[in-house]
């Protein structure tokens, strides 16, 4: 809902990030089912200017898979915009993590499964 992103990030400035979830470059939508009609960078682009603290981007497909991250999408997406972009979904080692600080320009990552299954720990991930 871009109308309720757009007021929230206005009430609270700084203070709300964006999540969005991508199929092969389209915006998932109501549970993943459905696509949303837009590509993902479209999506990021529009709220470039309403204000939010980050996008927090999910390739759908790798979510959850520890198959890796989809570093190259996510960098695409932070190159091309001016709100920091964290990368989402599929983070399984530290060289997944190394990949996404090389690829430059990602502010940061999320990382749950491989803390969770102790592929790393946090600490590791920090230092």
């Amino acid at each position: 809902d871009p109308g309720l992103v757009r007021g929230a990030a206005r009430d609270f400035p700084g203070r709300v990030a964006v999540g969005i979830d991508a199929r092969e470059g389209r915006v998932a939508v109501r549970g993943w089912a459905e696509e949303g009609g837009v590509t993902a960078l479209d999506l990021a682009r529009r709220f470039e200017d309403a204000g939010v603290a980050a996008i927090a981007f999910t390739d759908i497909a790798r979510d959850g898979a520890m198959g890796g991250p989809n570093v190259a999408a996510t960098a695409a997406m932070a190159a091309a915009v001016s709100v920091p972009v964290i990368a989402s979904g599929g983070v399984s080692s530290l060289a997944d993590l190394a990949a996404l600080r090389a690829a430059g320009g990602i502010a940061g990552a999320i990382v749950g499964r491989a803390l969770y299954e102790g592929a790393f720990s946090l600490r590791e991930a920090l230092g």
